[in-house]
């Protein structure tokens, strides 16, 4: 696996001077994310497919162990306050449980039937999208996750670092990022690593877009937890519906909190005229704007 292979240039690595070390570390990370230029397509499309099933009111469910695991939740856990996503339309599958997040446990990753057990405890289904990462490619307990989730019906989503392996060949869709070798060999924390964070944000984020999450390049469904965001959300709002803040701050009182409820308010409906809008629309904002300048 071209992610194991020790590369002979960086043979001597221990001896150089830091400094070239640290430049050439920057140089695979900068290679890391060129190794996505020819996924945008497929990230794309997986994102799209995703959608169509978030929109049937499904989850997403993450799958992983070590690194690539730790990855795939820190993704998923950043989605609630970011969006609003529904903590309860989340799960996170980590080899070796939620004590793997802060230490290794060791065998976890091979645990073929602990992986089966846990999508079924999920009770994983049809309107499901389960999203499987793996640097190798062929880690037991990611692959056996994703084929377990995808004959009970679930979209599959598969993202690993070396192509042509069995967790991308079993995924509805594969996004390959081939980032070759590592400085330190096997230590695919790096430069695979890295590659896997960026496709995971495109991939969740893309998601949230095509789920009406955003509007005008704002987060118009984001949790409001704290004054820094809730000085941001009055300034949405306003920018939004073309009021000033003071008004801002009454919409969204009489949204209970609710951004995208907040700016129809500001533009002259009820709140019950536009919490019904907005469900009609799927929760997309600029539907219903789209709508009301049309009316």
């Amino acid at each position: 696996m071209p992610t194991e292979t020790v590369d002979p240039r960086f043979a001597d690595v221990d001896r150089w001077p830091t400094v070239s070390v640290v430049e050439t570390m920057l140089e695979g990370q900068l290679a890391a994310i060129a190794a996505l230029k020819d996924q945008t397509g497929a990230i794309a499309a997986a994102a799209e497919a995703a959608a169509a099933r978030m929109r049937k009111g499904g989850r997403l469910v993450y799958a992983g162990a070590g690194t690539s695991g730790r990855l795939a939740v820190q993704d998923g856990v950043e989605l609630t306050p970011t969006y609003n996503w529904p903590s309860d339309r989340l799960v996170f599958l980590v080899a070796g449980g939620t004590g793997a997040l802060m230490r290794s446990v060791e065998g976890a990753e091979d645990n073929v039937a602990v992986a089966r057990d846990e999508v079924a405890a999920a009770d994983v289904g049809p309107d499901d999208v389960l999203i499987a990462v793996a640097a190798s490619g062929r880690t037991p307990y990611a692959v056996a996750a994703l084929e377990a989730a995808r004959t009970r019906g679930a979209l599959t989503i598969a993202i690993a670092n070396n192509p042509g392996t069995l967790l991308l060949a079993a995924a509805d869709h594969p996004i390959v990022a081939d980032t070759g070798a590592e400085i330190v060999a096997g230590s695919t924390r790096m430069k695979a690593g890295t590659a896997q964070k960026a496709a995971l944000n495109m991939l969740s984020t893309a998601i949230m877009i095509r789920c009406g999450l955003v509007h005008r390049g704002l987060m118009v469904n984001m949790r409001i937890s704290n004054e820094k965001l809730a000085q941001r959300a009055r300034r949405m709002v306003a920018t939004l519906a073309g009021i000033d803040e003071a008004r801002a701050e009454d919409a969204l009182e009489l949204a209970g909190r609710d951004l995208r409820r907040a700016v129809l308010i500001a533009r002259g409906l009820s709140p019950q005229d536009a919490a019904d809008r907005l469900a009609r629309a799927g929760g997309d904002l600029g539907d219903v704007l789209a709508e009301l300048d049309r009316s």
